[in-house]
């Protein structure tokens, strides 16, 4: 399959386009730069260019482009950015995949849990309605975007992604050097659900939708979310360090601004979609995940 990726030079699309390559696909890869290679295409999202004919035999789209949301403080400046980084990037590839003859099979775009806002201990699927908050507006306007592409024909995904467990960068990035310095807890009460997904599982997951028949929301995380305790301390465990220092909502409040909200917020999310269509999860619950970021041999 020949597959058009964006964002392929950040944290998910660093893992996926070595794993898509080792399957077989030929990756067509976006860039805001000149390209320097026969393989990159180059594109101006802000701008909505990206030449159409350049993406001629294109079988399927993987688009991952967006703002880091936890990069910054969020002043207006900044939440504007993210809203556009997404919105933007997703308006211009869906007109470019909608104006090619065959279209493309699929395109999976990138989403976010945040669509389900604070939810406390309600169970979340694919049917659940959307929360409220920021980043549940910015995903509104982000899977809107794809509508070009779907009116073509097009089979549109979206990945709404959780909390993705990596050894660097992320969450987890800037988790782990804590815990494994004995210097790790919770954060607030620790009683907020955390829906996380192991790298191998996201980017086994984002294969697995190219070819497999579901459309629409898809929760990327794994089956087994827990309390955001509960997956420090095994985590901290794993790496036989202990995790009692707490972090108190205040803190990161401070430190964060508004996107302590965010961490603090509870989303008990399942991946019904996934499951029903037959995907094996490598990792799927706090132990398993955290067994994996606390082995060497995988960093």
């Amino acid at each position: 399959m020949r597959v058009v990726v964006s964002g392929a030079s950040g944290l998910i699309g660093r893992a996926l386009l070595p794993a898509l390559r080792d399957a077989g696909h030929e990756v067509v890869q976006l860039v805001r730069r000149a390209p320097r290679a026969p393989h990159e295409v180059r594109w101006d999202p802000a701008a909505g260019e990206l030449d159409a004919a350049s993406l001629a035999g294109v079988d399927a789209a993987i688009h991952l482009s967006g703002a880091g949301v936890g990069e910054h403080r969020w002043t207006p400046a900044y939440k504007h950015v993210i809203r556009a980084s997404r919105v933007d990037s997703t308006r211009t590839l869906a007109r470019a995949l909608a104006a090619l003859e065959p279209a493309p099979r699929v395109l999976v775009s990138g989403s976010a849990i945040g669509a389900y806002g604070e939810r406390g201990e309600e169970v979340l699927t694919e049917d659940s309605p959307r929360g409220g908050g920021f980043l549940a507006d910015v995903v509104a306007e982000w899977e809107a975007a794809t509508a070009p592409a779907a009116a073509a024909g097009v089979r549109v995904v979206h990945a709404r992604t959780g909390l993705v467990a990596a050894h660097r960068g992320g969450a987890f990035g800037q988790v782990l050097p804590l815990l494994r310095a004995g210097l790790g807890g919770p954060l607030g009460s620790g009683r907020q659900w955390w829906s996380a997904i192991s790298m191998p599982d996201e980017v086994a997951a984002l294969a697995f939708l190219l070819e497999a028949d579901v459309s629409g929301p898809v929760n990327l995380t794994a089956p087994v979310p827990a309390h955001s305790a509960v997956l420090l301390r095994a985590i901290a465990a794993a790496l036989h360090r202990p995790a009692v220092l707490p972090v108190p909502a205040l803190a990161l409040r401070a430190v964060l601004g508004e996107f302590a909200g965010e961490v603090l917020a509870s989303q008990r999310v399942v991946p019904e979609v996934l499951l029903r269509a037959g995907f094996t999860f490598t990792h799927p619950d706090a132990a398993s995940i955290a067994r994996w970021l606390a082995d060497p041999a995988v960093r």
